[in-house]
């Protein structure tokens, strides 16, 4: 029988069911942070659980460390709340003997950076965290989903996850990006066309030439962003780009479990004949560099273009909180603040792509300020290695230390009330950047081609 790679990651994970179709997971790999974790161990305490598996689950702090002055350490932590959820997250690890790559740890970083940049994600796995944005694991040919606070204990005890099979749908994108447009520009065109409730209920796998043709950063940048249409789980079948970019981590096989797990993994692939719940197809070759204009990520025109009329109330609404109107052009929006990072796009392809703006250029007088956060530690040394942290500060950007920083106003980096940001993050919910704050998605290049215009900014053109 014909199968979906997402059939195939399913049955063979799948360790009971249901009549009524709920049905038991096995779970390769947990990643733990400190801010859905606590509640969790505490349970396992209270009820005198031990781990299951305990090599499975790794941890790293990244939501709540600041990004400035990290060779302090715990004691850089300033905020009360933040900095006993690091150490609580230090003291549960070190007794349940979960490794974990600390504050102070070089491979510290955002989580969904770190699991794949040190082979901690593999294909054909499943694999869980206390983030909705896990879906970005995906993107290795794994079955990769957020869970909730229950649930990571329970995964913690069992190995296991309670789930219900989704629905499969494929998104196959045909055609060539043109120069100037990016992963990024493509996972907020899907979104623009399918709604943020399009994936509701379905497993995506994204497929076509334009997929095989994007680079392991840019295949992540799309999954990451599938819960943004709705979906738990996003993926991409296993191919040529996958086995160079997992082949020599430090997690990854070596040897012959290399070989082995190669002649498994080569098999991570929708058969020719397998049938999906429902299939749309986009033709890429016209993109445009994109920008959100309101509160949702489906709220998104192309750059050239100017806000539409709303079609409903929220969209309304969005107008109003935004402080936009209809028909005003996307460039004529001035900018006040500036982020490069989070665990959509802060990976060494998308620091050379934004440096490649910036460099020999300096920043707009009227951006308040500009930041770039690396997704990791070793992102960090790589980016220094290549000297983009100084084409970035000479810029006028501030260069800071990993961690997911702006993305979600939970730490100390946050934009002002009423001001407008221009942010390769994935989402521009009210608030979510900082109260009343006002977020626009878009990707590395747009953001730093706006950086040095104070407002947005066509990036086609440019030195890429």
């Amino acid at each position: 029988m014909a199968k979906t790679l997402y059939d195939k990651l399913w049955d063979a994970h799948l360790v009971a069911q249901r009549e009524d179709g709920t049905s038991l997971l096995y779970i390769d790999r947990q990643l733990i942070h400190e801010v859905t974790s606590p509640q969790a161990f505490e349970g396992l305490k209270l009820n005198g659980r031990k781990l299951w598996r305990r090599s499975a689950s790794k941890a790293t702090p990244d939501h709540n460390v600041p990004t400035l002055d990290r060779e302090k350490g715990l004691s850089g932590i300033e905020d009360k709340v933040a900095k006993l959820q690091v150490t609580t997250l230090d003291e549960n690890c070190k007794e349940f003997e979960i490794e974990q790559f600390d504050i102070l740890d070089k491979r510290q970083g955002i989580v969904h950076v770190v699991g794949p940049e040190q082979g901690i994600t593999l294909p054909g796995m499943t694999v869980v965290c206390g983030d909705s944005h896990t879906s970005t694991h995906g993107a290795l040919g794994a079955l990769a989903m957020g869970i909730g606070t229950s649930e990571v204990e329970h995964v913690l005890a069992t190995q296991c996850l309670v789930a219900t099979k989704q629905k499969n749908m494929r998104i196959n994108l045909n055609g060539a990006l043109p120069e100037g447009v990016f992963a990024k520009d493509l996972t907020l065109t899907i979104i623009g066309k399918i709604g943020t409730a399009g994936g509701t209920g379905y497993a995506i796998e994204y497929s076509g030439d334009c997929i095989s043709d994007l680079s392991m950063e840019g295949r992540m940048t799309v999954c990451n962003m599938a819960i943004e249409a709705g979906s738990r789980a996003g993926m991409i079948a296993f191919d040529e780009t996958t086995m160079t970019y997992v082949k020599g981590r430090p997690y990854s096989p070596k040897d012959s479990e290399w070989d082995m797990a190669i002649n498994q993994w080569k098999n991570l692939y929708s058969d020719p004949e397998a049938n999906f719940d429902k299939e749309i197809q986009i033709d890429v070759s016209n993109l445009k560099p994109q920008v959100t204009w309101g509160t949702s990520p489906e709220m998104v025109i192309d750059i050239d273009s100017a806000i539409p009329p709303p079609r409903n109330e929220s969209e309304k609404l969005a107008l109003d909180y935004m402080g936009l109107h209809e028909g005003m052009k996307i460039e004529d929006i001035k900018l006040d603040q500036i982020f490069i990072g989070s665990c959509t796009n802060s990976r060494i392809e998308d620091l050379r792509v934004a440096s490649s703006i910036v460099k020999g250029n300096k920043v707009s007088r009227n951006i308040k300020r500009a930041i770039v956060v690396p997704g990791s530690g070793l992102v960090d040394q790589q980016a220094k290695k290549e000297g983009l942290d100084q084409i970035f500060t000479e810029a006028g950007f501030e260069w800071r230390s990993p961690g997911c920083s702006m993305c979600l106003g939970m730490n100390p980096d946050q934009i002002s009330e009423g001001q407008h940001c221009a942010s390769t993050s994935n989402r521009n919910f009210e608030g979510r950047q900082g109260y009343k704050g006002r977020t626009h998605l878009v990707s590395p290049a747009t953001a730093a081609a706006s950086a040095l215009s104070g407002n947005f900014v066509d990036p086609r053109g440019t030195s890429i």
